[in-house]
């Protein structure tokens, strides 16, 4: 065998056992007579010795080896009189007997280190590499227990896991689709899903009642920090089931990972927000719970007093920092420029100041005088010592600003513990969102999210009004996943439809299959999925998916180490019948 243990077992209960040990050469050094070799395997790193005066040959052979070279060694398990406490095996080493060149490598482009030396672009382009890294490989491993924990709790409450088609028909709600190209039926395509959504459904429809799969998805959409163009879903469907029923039944699976991962429980129920609360007191509808500062409307307080802004604006808002009054103006000019910045729009920042003495002090006090200022502090909740920033104009867009600076102020004041988890619910959102520029209505979610019930009269004569049966899993300011209770009568459908401004024969040529399943006993049925990449990210503290994902793209949406996407051969274009423009030739 190439070895009797692995890098990351051994302890002093095995001190005086010979071993043999297999692995990469993580670092080496020689010190007068003797030379240290650190071994890394999967499990960990152990430390070989090599001594000139006990053995000058297999000393003079162990300082040829390089780094990243694969080695096997057999020696003496004793215990180490310097200590190492950061190694699961710092209190032992090997005294090596013998070792064994297993192969060679070249001097690897980075140090192959938890802070490495090498650059995004660097280590993706040998990601391979990359994964030898501790930190990294922790990123896959847990990973594969959030994995193993979803299927243990899923499979617990009756889910069955049914994989889905990969090749499907393209649908034209939603991202961009990626399209897969027919050889056996020229000029006709496949689409990669987006979602198993119409599937989960049919599924339902066969009787399944409990259905679950770990499914990668895709979409041709412009990347950012969370999105890449294939990912990961934890895909959930269940019949006869209200909302309650879904919400209770994944609150499950959150405390089940959080206590099998993290090892934390939460005290009572997630709390349940409606969407238009959430906008209003957080300006978004992923709140970040973890902190306070609250988002308040003081529109009525701060008009009629001709500042010209606020006049000017339909809607008011402010929200107050604790303990932040003693803010330098430098402070201050640096958040007016951070919300003048084109991703949030902002046109300027008001700000006011609550003295110790209790007076306040603001940058319009010519406007106001100390007795409005006094009214202000009180809208907010604002005590001596705060500070309280203050935007105006349209509603939506300033609710938004207001929310981005909410999230940068807690930032700055250390108020987004990633240690810390703050798990909530968002309901009720709209139904519909209406689109200016095709001056049209598009589901907020997919077309196959069933209206609140009581709503259902106004889908014709007043959309707006109309709220979905939909919900979201938010954590710590991102949304973990979403879903709805589906439609599942095609009289409802039929309305949706043609709400969203579909012909019959358009509805009927891309969904109908699935309405001519609705003709054949659907249950009541719904469900959710999670961004799994996204979940697993929060469990390691980061901000970004790509840590998370063994071979991930880059944000150009090209993998730089297989160099892919890329152009293939005129033969294979000719036998799916593409031909390839001129324009894009160029590019």
């Amino acid at each position: 065998m190439y070895r009797t243990h692995t890098c990351g077992e051994l302890s002093q209960a095995n001190t005086g056992q010979q071993v043999t040990l297999a692995g990469w050469i993580q670092r080496s050094r020689d010190l007068g007579g003797m030379t240290f070799i650190d071994l890394r395997d999967r499990y960990g790193i152990t430390q070989l010795v090599f001594n000139m005066e006990t053995d000058a040959g297999l000393c003079m052979k162990a300082r040829k080896l390089g780094r990243e070279f694969v080695i096997q060694v057999t020696g003496i398990v004793v215990e180490r009189s310097n200590k190492n406490p950061k190694l699961a095996t710092g209190d032992i080493e090997i005294i090596a007997a013998s070792v064994e060149t297993l192969n060679t490598s070249d001097i690897p482009p980075f140090t192959i280190e938890e802070n490495t030396d090498g650059g995004d672009e660097l280590r993706m382009k040998y990601r391979y590499l990359d994964l030898r890294r501790q930190n990294v490989r922790s990123n896959i491993i847990l990973r594969h227990r959030m994995a193993q924990e979803v299927r243990r709790y899923l499979d617990g409450q009756g889910f069955i896991e049914v994989e889905t088609p990969v090749l499907i028909k393209s649908t034209p709600e939603g991202a961009r689709d990626f399209v897969v190209p027919s050889r056996l039926h020229n000029g006709e395509f496949y689409a990669l899903p987006q979602s198993p959504q119409t599937f989960k459904q049919l599924l339902m429809v066969a009787g399944f009642d409990k259905y679950f799969q770990i499914v990668k998805c895709f979409r041709d959409e412009d990347l950012r920090a969370d999105r890449q163009p294939e990912f990961t879903q934890i895909d959930c469907e269940m019949s006869f089931i209200h909302q309650d029923d879904i919400l209770n039944m994944f609150e499950g699976l959150a405390r089940h990972l959080f206590h099998a991962i993290k090892g934390l429980g939460f005290e009572g129920p997630f709390p349940r927000i409606p969407y238009d609360e959430a906008m209003s007191l957080y300006g978004t509808d992923k709140p970040d719970i973890r902190f306070d500062m609250r988002i308040e409307d003081v529109t009525k307080a701060m008009k009629g007093r001709n500042f010209p802004p606020f006049e000017l604006a339909a809607y008011v808002g402010a929200i107050s920092a604790q303990g932040c009054a003693g803010w330098s103006r430098k402070q201050l000019d640096e958040l007016t420029e951070f919300v003048k910045r084109p991703q949030i729009g902002a046109t300027g920042l008001v700000w006011a100041k609550v003295e110790t003495d209790g007076t306040v002090r603001s940058s319009v006090d010519k406007y106001y005088s100390p007795d409005d200022l006094a009214n202000l502090a009180l809208m907010t909740g604002s005590e001596a010592g705060d500070l309280i920033l203050i935007m105006a104009g349209p509603r939506e867009k300033t609710l938004n600003a207001l929310g981005e600076l909410r999230l940068e102020m807690g930032r700055r004041l250390g108020l987004r513990d990633s240690a810390v988890y703050a798990p909530l619910w968002v309901v009720d959102f709209p139904l519909l969102e209406w689109d200016d520029e095709t001056q049209r209505f598009y589901a907020k979610h997919h077309p196959f999210t069933a209206p609140k019930q009581e709503d259902i009269q106004f889908m014709e004569s007043d959309p707006w009004r109309v709220r979905a049966n939909a919900y979201d899993l938010v954590i710590n300011g991102t949304e973990i996943g979403g879903g709805s209770i589906r439609i599942h009568d095609p009289e409802t459908q039929t309305l949706m439809f043609r709400t969203l401004g579909f012909t019959e024969e358009e509805a009927q040529k891309q969904f109908g299959f699935l309405l001519n399943a609705f003709r054949y006993g659907a249950p009541p049925h719904g469900g959710i999925a999670f961004g799994f990449d996204r979940w697993t990210a929060i469990m390691g503290g980061s901000d970004t998916i790509r840590d998370f994902i063994a071979f991930p793209k880059n944000n150009q949406a090209r993998d730089v180490m297989i160099d892919t996407p890329a152009t293939i051969k005129q033969e294979q274009l000719d036998e799916l019948g593409i031909e390839i423009s001129k324009s894009a030739e160029s590019k």
